[in-house]
Parts: structure tokens; C-alpha cells; sequence
């Protein structure tokens, strides 16, 4: 179980979504999503593919954009680059999958684009693919990559995140594997979004809301 006590002075973001509209190109993806989720809360997104779930995550980091609607973090409706680039430093990302580009990513150096690659690296010792760092990421199995994208994570914290977002973080593991990830970002002092088809994973959570269509539609207690 990673370490991340008051001692790394994490501050727990406030995220909050404002009529949140995302388009690919006429087909809404996600349409007029409205939610707000409190510092330290723990919320599960689950649905159907396509229900719009991952296109909210990466509007979150500015990888989709908006068509309409705001999505603020502690308050900021990031526009500049400024802006992108002090959102982006409170956040911490496990996807589902990663493009390692046309010269592969050895685990090293994902590892290192984290805000603490120490951190990281100590994360991905403790998680058992601390042997894999010269290894690119397409070597790598799915319940590996996962691992790593979860170091990845964890190092951000340490170094000021205070929200995670992550898509489908245990769907590649075995049962033992499920259950320890979803312990881990259960203890995690920070604000937590995750996509999750898992129901061990969202029963974790403070709070479950559900994507179809694009529209929130409802939200469980």
C-alpha cells in the first residue's frame, strides 16, 4: 500500500462540471453535463461504451474540447495555456491505454514524466514493475501497463496533484490485483474520478453516477 499521508501536504481539488457539451462533430457525446464533486470525494462513472464516460475525462485534461458549458477546478475555467498548464499540474492520469507513438516509450521514462519521478519510481517498485523501467510500454502486459500508469499517478500526487482521474483501472488484472488497486486509490487523500466497470471498484466510492447517451442520468448515494 503506497504511503501518501498528510505528510505530502496534498490539497483535494474541487472539480465541477457546468452544463459540459462535447461534440464529435454533430453527435453529442457528452451533453449538458452539470455535476459538482467536493474535495476528497471518491465518485465512480459507470455506463455503457460509449455512454460518453472517457470523452468527460479527457475534456477534464483538455484533450476534448468543449462545445459549450464549463468545467472548473478549484475554480478555474482554463482557457490560456497558463491556465491548461496549472489544472494540469493538479492532476493526476491513469488511462486506460496509451499510444506509444512511432518510437516506443520505455517504462523509465513514463515514469519520469511524472511531478515526482522519485516518488513514481518507488510506486512502481512497491506495485512489482519496478524491474520493467527498460522495457517499452508495448511489451508489457495489460495488467503491467496498468501498474505503471498507476505509479505514474501516485508520483503525481506526491508531487500536488489532488484529483485522479482514471479510466478503467482494473479492468486488465486478475481478481487479487482488482482488489488491491481499488484499496489503493480507495485509501488515496485526494479528490477521485474514476471510470469503472468493475462494481467492487464503484462500491469503493462515495458516490456513483451513471453516463448514457451523454447525459448524467443518475446519480446513487
Amino acid at each position: 500500500m503506497p504511503d501518501l499521508s498528510a505528510r505530502e501536504m496534498v490539497i483535494a481539488a474541487h472539480l465541477k462540471f457546468e452544463n459540459v457539451v462535447c461534440k464529435f462533430k454533430a453527435v453529442r457525446a457528452v451533453d449538458e453535463v452539470s455535476f459538482d464533486i467536493q474535495p476528497h470525494e471518491h465518485v465512480a462513472l459507470i455506463g455503457s461504451n460509449g455512454s460518453g464516460k472517457t470523452t468527460l475525462l479527457r475534456a477534464i485534461l483538455g484533450l476534448h474540447p468543449l462545445s459549450s458549458g464549463h468545467i472548473r477546478l478549484d475554480g478555474i475555467s482554463a482557457h490560456s495555456s497558463a491556465d491548461w498548464e496549472k489544472c494540469r499540474s493538479r492532476i493526476a492520469w491513469m488511462p486506460q491505454r496509451q499510444a506509444t507513438g512511432r518510437f516506443p516509450l520505455l517504462v523509465h521514462e513514463l515514469l519520469e514524466s511524472s511531478s515526482d519521478p522519485a516518488s513514481a519510481l518507488l510506486h512502481a517498485r512497491n506495485l512489482a514493475v519496478g524491474e520493467l523501467l527498460y522495457r517499452p510500454l508495448h511489451a508489457l502486459s495489460g495488467g503491467q501497463l496498468q501498474r505503471v500508469f498507476l505509479a505514474r499517478a501516485l508520483g503525481s500526487i506526491s508531487g500536488g496533484a489532488g484529483l485522479l482521474l482514471a479510466d478503467e483501472p482494473t479492468a486488465a488484472l486478475d481478481f487479487d490485483g482488482q482488489a488491491r488497486v481499488a484499496e489503493i486509490l480507495r485509501s488515496l487523500p485526494v479528490t477521485v474520478l474514476v471510470v469503472t466497470h468493475d462494481r467492487a471498484m464503484a462500491d469503493r466510492c462515495d458516490r456513483v453516477a451513471e453516463m448514457a447517451g451523454g447525459r448524467l442520468r443518475e446519480v446513487m448515494s
